[in-house]
Protein backbone atom coordinates (compact mmCIF):
# COMPACT_ATOMS: atom_id res chain seq x y z
CA UNK A 1 0.00 0.00 0.00
CA UNK A 2 1.17 3.13 -1.13
CA UNK A 3 0.53 6.18 0.62
CA UNK A 4 0.46 8.97 -1.41
CA UNK A 5 1.01 11.85 1.13
CA UNK A 6 3.32 10.97 3.92
CA UNK A 7 2.61 13.90 5.98
CA UNK A 8 -0.92 12.60 6.62
CA UNK A 9 -2.03 10.66 9.75
CA UNK A 10 -2.76 7.21 8.63
CA UNK A 11 -6.32 6.26 8.28
CA UNK A 12 -7.98 3.39 11.04
CA UNK A 13 -8.28 0.12 8.50
CA UNK A 14 -11.07 -0.85 11.26
CA UNK A 15 -14.07 -0.83 10.05
CA UNK A 16 -17.89 -1.70 10.81
CA UNK A 17 -18.96 -5.20 9.71
CA UNK A 18 -21.80 -4.54 8.09
CA UNK A 19 -19.52 -1.66 6.11
CA UNK A 20 -17.56 -4.61 5.06
CA UNK A 21 -20.39 -6.79 4.41
CA UNK A 22 -21.28 -3.97 1.74
CA UNK A 23 -17.57 -3.56 0.52
CA UNK A 24 -17.34 -7.20 -0.11
CA UNK A 25 -20.76 -7.38 -2.16
CA UNK A 26 -19.77 -4.63 -4.33
CA UNK A 27 -22.61 -2.01 -2.66
CA UNK A 28 -19.71 0.33 -2.47
CA UNK A 29 -22.21 3.79 -2.35
CA UNK A 30 -23.82 2.16 0.69
CA UNK A 31 -20.84 1.38 2.55
CA UNK A 32 -19.66 5.08 1.86
CA UNK A 33 -22.93 6.28 3.32
CA UNK A 34 -22.89 4.23 5.93
CA UNK A 35 -19.73 5.09 7.61
CA UNK A 36 -19.89 8.66 6.98
CA UNK A 37 -23.14 8.42 8.77
CA UNK A 38 -21.78 5.88 11.63
CA UNK A 39 -18.42 8.14 12.15
CA UNK A 40 -19.69 11.35 11.95
CA UNK A 41 -17.23 11.93 9.20
CA UNK A 42 -17.61 13.91 5.45
CA UNK A 43 -18.50 11.36 2.57
CA UNK A 44 -14.92 11.96 0.73
CA UNK A 45 -13.33 10.87 4.41
CA UNK A 46 -15.43 7.57 4.23
CA UNK A 47 -14.63 7.30 0.25
CA UNK A 48 -11.04 7.20 1.23
CA UNK A 49 -11.02 4.80 4.08
CA UNK A 50 -12.92 2.54 2.05
CA UNK A 51 -10.51 2.78 -0.68
CA UNK A 52 -7.80 2.38 1.43
CA UNK A 53 -9.59 -0.82 2.79
CA UNK A 54 -10.01 -2.17 -0.95
CA UNK A 55 -6.54 -1.55 -1.42
CA UNK A 56 -5.12 -3.51 1.46
CA UNK A 57 -7.53 -6.38 0.84
CA UNK A 58 -6.62 -6.56 -2.78
CA UNK A 59 -2.85 -6.96 -1.82
CA UNK A 60 -3.57 -9.10 1.10
CA UNK A 61 -5.44 -11.37 -1.71
CA UNK A 62 -2.65 -11.01 -3.97
CA UNK A 63 -0.74 -12.50 -1.44
CA UNK A 64 -2.60 -14.98 -0.63
CA UNK A 65 -2.41 -16.03 -4.61
CA UNK A 66 1.52 -16.09 -4.60
CA UNK A 67 1.30 -17.99 -2.05
CA UNK A 68 -0.61 -20.68 -3.56
CA UNK A 69 1.00 -20.35 -7.07
CA UNK A 70 4.22 -20.58 -5.35
CA UNK A 71 3.21 -24.06 -3.39
CA UNK A 72 2.27 -25.19 -6.79
CA UNK A 73 5.09 -24.55 -8.51
CA UNK A 74 3.23 -21.55 -11.04
CA UNK A 75 5.57 -18.37 -11.53
CA UNK A 76 4.23 -15.18 -10.28
CA UNK A 77 4.35 -13.43 -13.58
CA UNK A 78 1.76 -16.08 -14.84
CA UNK A 79 -0.94 -15.03 -12.33
CA UNK A 80 0.09 -11.02 -12.01
CA UNK A 81 -3.26 -8.76 -12.34
CA UNK A 82 -1.86 -5.07 -11.63
CA UNK A 83 0.17 -5.37 -15.34
CA UNK A 84 -1.09 -5.85 -18.71
CA UNK A 85 -1.26 -8.21 -20.86
CA UNK A 86 1.62 -8.25 -23.92
CA UNK A 87 -0.29 -8.75 -27.18
CA UNK A 88 0.83 -10.61 -30.49
CA UNK A 89 0.55 -7.20 -31.89
CA UNK A 90 3.99 -5.58 -29.47
CA UNK A 91 5.94 -8.73 -30.87
CA UNK A 92 5.16 -8.31 -34.32
CA UNK A 93 5.94 -4.45 -35.24
CA UNK A 94 6.69 -3.92 -39.10
CA UNK A 95 5.39 -7.35 -40.59
CA UNK A 96 1.42 -6.58 -42.15
CA UNK A 97 -0.72 -9.61 -41.79
CA UNK A 98 -3.77 -9.46 -44.15
CA UNK A 99 -5.83 -12.78 -43.88
CA UNK A 100 -5.98 -12.36 -39.24
CA UNK A 101 -8.45 -10.80 -38.06
CA UNK A 102 -8.07 -8.58 -35.13
CA UNK A 103 -9.33 -9.84 -31.83
CA UNK A 104 -10.77 -8.55 -28.68
CA UNK A 105 -8.70 -8.57 -25.39
CA UNK A 106 -11.56 -10.88 -24.43
CA UNK A 107 -10.92 -13.35 -26.79
CA UNK A 108 -7.32 -12.64 -26.43
CA UNK A 109 -7.10 -13.45 -22.95
CA UNK A 110 -9.12 -16.76 -23.17
CA UNK A 111 -7.21 -17.83 -26.32
CA UNK A 112 -4.13 -17.68 -24.05
CA UNK A 113 -5.83 -19.41 -20.95
CA UNK A 114 -6.74 -22.04 -23.37
CA UNK A 115 -3.38 -22.68 -24.63
CA UNK A 116 -2.16 -22.75 -21.09
CA UNK A 117 -4.59 -25.45 -20.03
CA UNK A 118 -3.73 -27.09 -23.21
CA UNK A 119 0.05 -27.13 -22.54
CA UNK A 120 -0.35 -28.25 -19.08
CA UNK A 121 -2.55 -30.93 -19.70
CA UNK A 122 0.43 -32.38 -22.45
CA UNK A 123 2.77 -31.81 -20.07
CA UNK A 124 0.65 -34.23 -17.51
CA UNK A 125 0.61 -36.37 -20.88
CA UNK A 126 -3.04 -36.02 -21.36
CA UNK A 127 -4.31 -37.10 -24.58
CA UNK A 128 -7.56 -35.63 -26.43
CA UNK A 129 -10.44 -38.18 -27.18
CA UNK A 130 -11.37 -38.83 -31.37
CA UNK A 131 -14.74 -37.90 -30.46
CA UNK A 132 -15.68 -35.44 -27.85
CA UNK A 133 -18.28 -36.77 -24.66
CA UNK A 134 -21.33 -34.60 -26.48
CA UNK A 135 -20.33 -35.78 -29.68
CA UNK A 136 -20.45 -39.31 -28.58
CA UNK A 137 -24.46 -38.59 -26.92
CA UNK A 138 -25.09 -37.33 -30.24
CA UNK A 139 -23.94 -40.35 -32.11
CA UNK A 140 -25.36 -42.68 -29.59
CA UNK A 141 -28.75 -40.59 -29.47
CA UNK A 142 -28.45 -40.99 -33.33
CA UNK A 143 -27.93 -44.36 -33.70
CA UNK A 144 -30.68 -45.33 -31.02
CA UNK A 145 -33.55 -43.37 -32.91
CA UNK A 146 -32.38 -44.87 -36.72
CA UNK A 147 -32.99 -48.11 -35.17
CA UNK A 148 -36.32 -47.52 -33.56
CA UNK A 149 -37.26 -45.76 -36.85
CA UNK A 150 -36.25 -48.75 -38.68
CA UNK A 151 -38.46 -51.04 -36.59
CA UNK A 152 -41.43 -48.85 -36.96
CA UNK A 153 -40.93 -48.85 -40.62
CA UNK A 154 -40.95 -52.45 -41.07
CA UNK A 155 -43.33 -53.17 -38.21
CA UNK A 156 -46.20 -50.36 -40.45
CA UNK A 157 -44.90 -50.09 -43.59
Amino acid sequence: MFNSDPSSKPVNPKLPKDVIMMIEKGNLVMAIKTLAADKNITMDEAKIQIDDYETALKVKQQQNLNTIANKQGISNHAISFDREQETEDEHQTGKLIKNRVKTTKQTQEFKSLQEGVDSKLGDLGYKKPLLPYWMKRLLVIAVVMAGLFFILWRVFG
